[in-house]
């Protein structure tokens, strides 16, 4: 029995060995260094100390080639990376002056128009960037139209810059009208009707109830702190009536990926009743500018406001449902020929309208003509959307630099400034209580409230569109008093998007997270394979 025993143990034995040759010789290795090591005697290398170093020079090795590499890239002969991009931007600008100068001349040099605008665009757009560089935790970045509008005022008002950078009235005007009807466009186009068709009391509530309360008390204190007449207290009224998307929608959409207030849909309804209100704010606007700038008694006025609505919305349902079906679908480059003729035509209704003495409807037109154009595009609108997006983009810097550079610090008397802050304090303060009565009795609980009064609050794309309107149209008449109206009401714009959209921006990132409620995972197996992973 001894004996059979142990021929089953040395069968297993050699199993094992057989089975397992890969274990023993890692065994070996791994007792190896540790008998070098053990008989190391004194100062000399052995074989484990040497496998030590080398792995040091090994970790050491890479990084110190990372630099090389990077150092090798940043300046070699043909450059690579970082300098290359220095260079190409660099010679771009460089070009795109040479070739303007080479077509227009003096107009391209210092104290020229085209000089002006070119030196006006990069300085805006650094400005913009270096605004949205400055992020701070748990907060959605600053707006970077700050940066443009801040920009612009900083070139009219320092010295030796302002004597060689000088854009014409004309020009300017010019200008921002082209992004007055870039705006209306995109305004128009982004209306669902499906939206329209379904909203709720307190939408149609929160779109039009703050923005007229607002006005109105704009317009009182207008008339009786600031002095002006009654038609220029409500243009000041709808100026600052109107809520700023650019503020607004980048801090909803990321409110939403975070969760906050999706339950009740916060984020889904202020996105939403935010591009009426403005759409309301314009209207109004556009009525009380023609109103202000026609002759004769004041019923004459009304009526001629009324009139110059309905001629906006007839040339503007006759335009959109042109545009329905010229282009037809079965032509080359439908979106760019849809995108052109859109663009075409606002610009055109916003200049004529002026032209031809009725300047409220040229932006009810391209409101119903981009509104009824949408309609008929259905799937293909997002395509014309991108298009009209890029040329926000190319003018949203010129907007924003221009209003700051309309704004000189020698005209502008500290009285008319601090009537201005107390002005647009309280229409705000009145703002922020109308509001909360405004979402009450909608299911909202007393933080979902607050915070939607202090979302309402930013402004800054509206006011730089028309706060300018008004003063361009006093300076085509020629009439000092009524420049000095102009002035006063493009002094509040300014101030209203200088102060209110950083603090708008901040308050809804630091009360959002706070007074919103999260949304909750539903589905506890999601629970449980997301706890690992935030361990890992």
């Amino acid at each position: 029995m001894r004996d059979e025993d142990k021929t089953i143990e040395h069968a297993d034995s050699e199993q094992s060995t057989e089975v397992n040759p890969t274990a023993s010789a890692h065994q070996e290795t791994q007792e190896e260094p540790v008998m070098n090591l053990g008989s190391a005697d004194g100062g000399e290398p052995t074989e484990g100390s040497n496998l030590l170093n080398s792995e040091k020079k090994l970790q050491e090795t890479p990084t110190e080639s990372n630099h090389l590499q990077r150092l090798r890239q940043t300046f070699a002969c043909p450059p690579h990376g970082l300098l290359d991009r220095v260079v190409t931007n660099v010679t771009m600008v460089v070009l795109l002056w040479a070739v303007v100068w080479s077509v227009t001349g003096s107009e391209c040099l210092p104290g020229g128009n085209l000089f002006g605008i070119i030196i006006l665009f990069y300085c805006t757009v650094i400005g913009g960037k270096l605004v949205g560089l400055i992020k701070l935790p748990t907060l959605p970045p600053l707006p970077r139209l700050l940066g443009m509008l801040l920009a612009g005022f900083l070139i009219r008002n320092i010295p030796v810059i302002s004597d060689n950078v000088q854009i014409q009235h004309k020009w300017s005007s010019s200008l921002r009208s082209i992004a007055l009807s870039i705006i209306l466009v995109r305004a128009g186009l982004g209306l669902d009707s499906k939206a329209l068709k379904k909203l709720k009391g307190v939408c149609v509530r929160l779109s039009m109830g703050p923005c007229l309360v607002e006005a109105c008390t704009s317009a009182l204190l207008a008339h009786f702190l600031m002095g002006l007449p009654w038609q220029w207290g409500f243009i000041l009224g709808f100026v600052l009536g109107a809520v700023s998307p650019a503020v607004v929608v980048p801090s909803m959409l990321l409110l939403q990926e975070g969760g906050y207030g999706v339950e009740k849909g916060v984020p889904t309804l202020l996105m939403a009743a935010g591009s009426f209100d403005d759409i309301l704010a314009i209207t109004g606007f556009n009525t009380c500018l023609g109103i202000a700038f026609s002759t004769g008694s004041t019923i004459f006025n009304v009526l001629r406001g009324v009139l110059e609505v309905v001629i906006g919305v007839a040339a503007g349902s006759l335009l959109g449902f042109f545009i329905q079906y010229f282009p037809s679908s079965d032509q080359d480059n439908l979106v760019w020929k849809r995108a052109f003729l859109v663009l075409g035509f606002s610009v055109l209704a916003v200049f004529s309208s002026v032209y031809f003495g009725f300047p409220g409807s040229g932006g009810l037109c391209t409101l119903v003509m981009a509104f009824l154009a949408g309609i008929g595009w259905t799937s293909r609108k997002a395509e014309v959307e991108k298009i009209i997006a890029v040329a926000w983009d190319i003018f949203q810097p010129l907007l924003f630099g221009l209003i700051g550079a309309e704004v000189s610090i020698a005209s502008l008397r500290p009285e008319t400034v601090g009537l201005c802050i107390a002005t647009l304090g309280i229409a705000v303060l009145i703002r922020i209580l109308t509001t909360f009565l405004m979402v009450c009795f909608a299911g909202f609980n007393i933080k979902e409230k607050i915070f939607i009064s202090f979302a309402w609050l930013p402004k800054a794309t509206v006011q730089a569109a028309i706060g300018s309107v008004a003063l361009d149209t006093a300076r085509s008449h020629g009439e000092k008093q009524l420049e000095d109206y102009g002035m006063d009401v493009l002094t509040v714009a300014f101030l209203a998007i200088l102060i209110t959209a950083p603090i708008g921006s901040l308050l809804i990132g630091l009360l959002g997270p706070r007074l919103l409620q999260k949304v909750k995972h539903q589905n506890k197996g999601e629970e449980v394979q997301g706890e690992p992973s935030e361990q890992v």
